[in-house]
């Protein structure tokens, strides 16, 4: 009765070796307070003060043509995506006003722009584009390459007896995109869950490791060494005390932020979500107490942690599909369970989807988190043997 896990004595042993270890992390008043803040105001900041859209971007026009023509492109760089800002009287000014940040893009017109287009001769265009921020300046050459492209479509159309009161008579192609998931491209709802499972992957690693250290430091590991306890016994209600609270500030951040505030579809079932998330922070705890078993103090766990969490970020596809990766990068990204997570997590808040189709993904997981949860129980054991 007093040796196995799921025994009687076992189960509570385990019990109020996950209370002591809630006690513990409730007792620190410092790291409760930087929890509560990134599951709250850190969310909110990152869903609502990052945009990868393309809005209201200032826009000068250099005229070198002033004709008929050059007005009419000109003003076709309107809002949402520009704003036009007004001319310019020589071709230095583009450059001193990119350079002061005065206007993020400069449409330089030609001479004899509409001359050449009546001919039937190419004529191209130059749009100089700020791109300090390379995602919204390769939006704006984007946007202004369709805007000119367009344009340049209906004035041959013109040219040839073809123009209609609507753009062009007669019969037209065109591709129009169906965007699921996300139908109006808010930004919001990508970025806020995004960090939230960067902040869910932090604390998975950080407050195991933390909690392990914080035995050393008081010396108290030494005095449960000579407990009856197992090293299982001993890590794993670490593990799932810490699970525990980042269930709960799961729960703050999706119907405290994300949901209330800027409206995140929750298509799929929650239940399945947080079952999910309990099954990813095992799998990275013991990443974190892989971790304390290398470090003295909290100071280290920190540094460590970083350097646990940076590879993570950087191969799970959050930021650079998996397919835009070298091959070896690629291969690297299928042992970061954080890739795993991802997909799972997406897939049933913005597309609704469910075991059938992440059970790939959660074996993954599992299997990942069983291997480092041995590996890191494994060193510890050997510390104090």
């Amino acid at each position: 009765m007093n040796g196995g896990l799921f025994s009687l004595a076992g189960l509570r042993r385990l019990r109020v070796m996950t209370w002591k270890e809630l006690l513990q992390l409730f007792r620190d008043t410092a790291l409760m307070v930087f929890f509560l803040y990134s599951f709250t105001g850190d969310i909110y900041i990152a869903a609502s003060g990052v945009s990868m859209q393309l809005k209201n971007a200032a826009i000068a026009t250099l005229d070198g043509d002033r004709s008929a023509a050059s007005r009419e492109l000109a003003s076709r760089f309107q809002p949402p995506y520009f704003r036009p800002i007004g001319e310019l009287a020589a071709a230095r000014d583009s450059i001193t006003l990119l350079d002061d940040a005065g206007a993020m893009a400069v449409l330089d017109i030609p001479p004899r722009f509409q001359e050449r287009l009546q001919r039937g001769e190419q004529v191209s265009v130059q749009l100089q584009v700020d791109t300090s921020n390379s995602v919204l300046g390769f939006l704006a050459s984007s946007y202004g390459a369709q805007i000119v492209g367009k344009y340049g479509l209906e004035a041959a159309a013109q040219r040839e007896g073809l123009g209609g009161a609507g753009g062009i008579a007669g019969p037209v192609l065109q591709a129009d995109m169906r965007i699921w998931y996300n139908p109006n491209q808010n930004d919001a709802w990508f970025m806020g869950i995004s960090e939230l499972l960067t902040v869910i992957t932090l604390f998975a690693i950080l407050l195991p490791a933390a909690a392990m250290v914080r035995e050393k430091e008081r010396g108290t590991i030494e005095q449960l060494m000579v407990t009856p306890l197992t090293s299982f016994q001993i890590l794993f209600p670490k593990v799932i005390a810490m699970t525990l609270v980042i269930l709960a500030g799961s729960a703050i951040a999706l119907f405290g932020i994300l949901g209330p505030v800027f409206h995140v579809p929750m298509r799929g079932s929650l239940l399945t979500f947080f079952l999910i998330t309990a099954l990813y922070v095992f799998t990275t705890a013991g990443l974190g107490l892989l971790a304390a078993t290398a470090a003295r103090n909290l100071a280290q766990v920190g540094m460590l942690t970083v350097v646990i969490l940076m590879p993570m970020l950087l191969l799970s596809g959050a930021w650079t599909p998996p397919e835009a990766m070298p091959d070896w990068m690629r291969i690297l990204a299928y042992i970061s369970p954080l890739h795993y997570f991802l997909d799972a997590a997406y897939g049933i808040l913005l597309k609704g989807a469910g075991m059938d189709l992440l059970w790939d993904s959660v074996l993954a997981m599992g299997t990942l988190g069983v291997c480092v949860f041995a590996l890191g129980m494994g060193r510890f054991g050997r510390q104090f043997a």
